[in-house]
């Protein structure tokens, strides 16, 4: 089903995304809902950047699926390239044949400070700036009203996932702020 919200539109359901997830649900555990509603929220902001265009929905659904997955499969803090690994291999095992550089570039650089300019950038950008608005739980807004933001919340409640990334920061780095730091250093792009 797909609503409509003051010119945003989102999925309720994204069969991709369920069955990509799935396969993983063991992995992530405690931290299933809380990641899954993280990757829809993400998708709703990058498909509204891109104007809802249907080529790039398989590659940016399958991206935002895989963009933090190496915190439960590799146990790391930076977990960018882990994330990236399980992707590539995933989409040649499984012949989705989805652009591997696209598809890596959406992982690589979803945490980028500053504007992405680099090759496949439509694509990109809109994934960078899906993200940022979720991590920051809407602090960061990149053109979307706040009425968007919670409405996209409020169809895709948080469900912890902020308060896991906390808790997997101390658990993987020894405290929070110990933590904090290795992530920082091991995801932030400028």
């Amino acid at each position: 089903m797909i609503s409509f919200m003051n010119s945003i539109k989102f999925k309720q359901e994204r069969p991709l995304v369920d069955n990509l997830l799935a396969r993983y649900e063991q992995q992530i555990g405690q931290d299933f809902l809380g990641y899954r509603n993280h990757v829809y929220r993400t998708i709703t902001y990058a498909m509204h950047f891109l104007d809802g265009c249907s080529e790039f929905e398989p590659t940016v659904e399958t991206g935002f699926v895989y963009h933090d997955i190496g915190l439960w499969t590799h146990h790391q803090l930076a977990y960018l390239e882990p994330s990236e690994s399980v992707a590539i291999a995933d989409n040649a095992a499984q012949g989705w044949g989805l652009d591997p550089e696209l598809l890596r570039g959406i992982i690589h650089w979803h945490h980028k400070v500053f504007r992405y300019t680099g090759p496949y950038s439509e694509v990109i950008e809109a994934c960078r700036k899906a993200d940022w608005i979720d991590a920051s739980q809407g602090w960061l807004r990149k053109g979307i009203s706040r009425s968007m933001i919670r409405q996209v919340e409020l169809a895709f409640p948080n469900c912890g996932f902020h308060k896991s990334l906390l808790r997997l920061a101390k658990d993987y780095g020894g405290s929070t702020l110990v933590g904090g730091l290795k992530v920082t250093r091991g995801i932030v792009k400028w």
